[in-house]
């Protein structure tokens, strides 16, 4: 935040609501908004991470009418070697899913099969997600998840579950219009509708958007299936033909830029055969280039947004119930798109909660909200609506985290 902005701090018992006198993100003269699509190595290892913790919350729920300690939030995705080549190339060595950190395993005396629980789960993200990966044939899984601490499962037997953690996260609302059309072309370029289209494009898109005025201009990496790829040519056909097709799919949303660019797979060079072209055997990097890391990815909205502040903790995998890392990244977000949508007046919103290990997570240390208003709205008239709003939320967090438990929200 810039520390010479003018602000007005109004303060209840919980809840601090300072308003900023300054022209919101979407009015700066430039903007950088990354997105890692649905095969980047990061992603996948964000996204079959968060399906253990809700598989492991549904088995714990199912045996012990409660989700256990667990996190599931320490995991590297180790590149294969592969050989692609135009017409279809092979895998030489597959790649290893290395998952760890903490899970209960038996309670009572009753037993948790999690080695069961990670590989049902992995299997069944990949055939859902990854066209082209065989499980059992380019994914080895090296499960390194360990029985938890004593003094962290023992926070699951108290009568009030508290944070497990001293720990921070901030959400903003809304999106910026570069925000929603980086968020929107991977989606588009990941759609099941598109993949019929192009066949050939493989689940590893990554998305950088840089906005210099009204002028976006996306940058796209896109992972290209080798056996699809009768020649060179074709290539680069297809390649022209996709970005007239994300092209058409972008222009109508434009509202306040003028010019939409777009360029895909800058590195590639007609004149260097299959080695100037980003071919994959199984239409992520993975297969042969690049690993994945739990946290490296997109924050809890989806988004790398440079523009905005933001928290360190890596969401996808961590305890829905006691893990305020994952649980105010995620309802901070949720809170300040529910201020905007309920407040007029506000041209954007940015919540921060922080807690205290030990603490009930209904009761951060910190809760503060900051605002920048229309310039017809006074921060008299939006603060008391607003702390309302903050603890009306605190007060649901119980079935918020339910939810997050469910798997109700993508957290990647």
């Amino acid at each position: 935040m810039d520390s010479r902005a003018r602000s007005k701090v109004t303060r209840t018992t919980n809840v601090t609501v300072e308003t900023v006198f300054r022209g919101p993100v979407a009015q700066q003269q430039t903007e950088i908004v990354e997105r890692k699509g649905l095969g980047h190595p990061d992603t996948i290892c964000d996204a079959i991470h968060e399906k253990i913790s809700v598989a492991l919350c549904r088995a714990y729920q199912h045996h012990f009418g409660r989700v256990m300690h667990h996190n599931i939030d320490k995991g590297l995705l180790v590149a294969g070697l592969s050989e692609p080549r135009i017409g279809g190339g092979r895998i030489v060595e597959p790649m290893r899913l290395v998952i760890g950190d903490r899970a209960t395993s038996l309670y009572r005396g009753t037993p948790i099969d999690v080695d069961a629980i990670v590989f049902d789960t992995v299997s069944r993200w990949c055939r859902e997600n990854l066209r082209f990966v065989e499980f059992d044939r380019h994914l080895i899984i090296q499960n390194e998840l360990r029985h938890g601490s004593m003094q962290l499962s023992d926070i699951f037997e108290r009568q009030t579950i508290g944070a497990n953690d001293t720990s921070a996260a901030v959400g903003y609302a809304p999106l910026t219009e570069t925000e929603q059309m980086v968020l929107d072309a991977e989606n588009f370029l990941n759609s099941a509708l598109f993949k019929n289209q192009f066949p050939e494009s493989g689940e590893d898109v990554k998305i950088m958007g840089c906005r210099r005025g009204r002028k976006l201009e996306l940058t796209v990496a896109m992972a290209f299936v080798d056996r699809h790829i009768p020649n060179g040519r074709f290539y680069f056909e297809r390649k022209r033909e996709i970005q007239f097709c994300l092209e058409n799919y972008l222009l109508p949303k434009m509202q306040a830029l003028d010019r939409i660019s777009i360029a895909i797979n800058t590195l590639d060079d007609p004149a260097r055969g299959a080695a100037g072209m980003y071919l994959t055997v199984l239409g992520t990097s993975a297969d042969g280039a690049d690993g994945g890391q739990v946290g490296r990815g997109n924050r809890a909205n989806g988004l790398i947004a440079l523009n905005r502040p933001c928290g360190n903790e890596a969401t996808a995998g961590k305890n829905p119930i006691s893990h305020v890392g994952k649980i105010y990244s995620m309802l901070t977000h949720r809170i300040a798109e529910d201020i905007y949508r309920r407040i007029s007046g506000l041209a954007e919103v940015y919540v921060w909660l922080c807690s205290r290990i030990g603490s009930p997570i209904d009761q951060p240390m910190l809760a503060s909200v900051q605002v920048a208003l229309s310039p017809d709205t006074s921060a008299r008239e939006i603060t008391a609506a607003a702390i309302e709003i903050v603890e009306e939320h605190l007060h649901g967090i119980a079935d918020f985290s339910d939810q997050l438990a469910q798997g109700l929200f993508s957290v990647c």
